[in-house]
């Protein structure tokens, strides 16, 4: 039996995030410049994408780039900016091929011009899919992300435009990036670190986490169906007891 088949098909995660990790490292134990461990990392990301989309997956949010990411060496920034040009125009066939959309999350104002006019048309061409949906978590970061939302919290406050007593944590949440899209079920990591790295800090108060040791260019199909596979052992009981959990499934 293939691995895939041990999938439930009726306990499919509906949003997947993702912390692609070990370019650098991969190439490193290549002997080669860290670009290239990016390069071969956008493999990966096609066969997660396809593989996310085949399962049912809903949602796929992938950390792209962080960020602290700009505080790398200006010469691998430039790198990773045109490689992601480059991948938009060459896959932009594969996300309608499998009616996927695209989103984005983060402060792409500091993006440089040509990444996000290439963002936007992107994003632009694939709004009409209704299949999966693709995030790529762009110069992001969740302490940016969280900040940024109470600012903009307490400047309607002070504008009369919010009274106090409605703040909660639904409210909250709609001030986020992320404020219609669900929280993630699962949050894999590749590359064996156990850390969360500044990475939907808010959102995943309840997800359950998945490591592996495998570095992100050698992520593959398979590696995906283990997650989902492990994800699917595991009882979600969101503060509960046992059998409240249970429950609540039963109804």
């Amino acid at each position: 039996m293939a691995l895939k088949d041990n999938i439930d098909r009726n306990k499919i995660p509906v949003h997947v995030a993702v912390i692609m990790d070990g370019n650098g490292r991969w190439a490193k134990q290549k002997g080669k410049e860290r670009v290239v461990g990016h390069q071969h990392g956008v493999k990966a990301v096609r066969e997660v994408t396809e593989a996310a989309a085949e399962l049912g997956v809903k949602y796929l949010t992938l950390f792209a780039f962080s960020t602290e990411n700009w505080q790398r060496p200006t010469d691998e920034v430039n790198a990773l900016m045109s490689l992601l040009v480059t991948t938009l125009n060459a896959e932009i066939s594969t996300l309608m091929e499998n009616n996927i959309k695209l989103q984005t999350i983060g402060d792409l104002t500091i993006m440089p011009g040509q990444v996000r006019k290439k963002l936007m048309k992107t994003i632009d061409q694939t709004a009409a899919n209704n299949g999966m949906t693709l995030i790529l978590a762009l110069s992001y970061s969740a302490r940016w992300e969280i900040t940024n939302a109470a600012r903009e919290i307490a400047r309607n406050v002070l504008d009369g435009k919010l009274d106090v007593d409605r703040i909660d944590k639904n409210l909250f949440s709609e001030y986020l990036q992320t404020k219609n899209i669900p929280d993630p079920d699962i949050l894999v990591r590749t590359s064996g670190e156990y850390r969360i790295s500044n990475f939907l800090l808010w959102q995943i108060a309840y997800t359950e986490l998945y490591f592996t040791k495998k570095l992100w260019p050698d992520i593959r199909k398979q590696d995906l169906y283990e997650a989902i596979i492990d994800y699917q052992r595991r009882e979600r009981r969101f503060g509960r007891i046992n059998e409240q959990s249970r429950m609540n499934v039963d109804r």
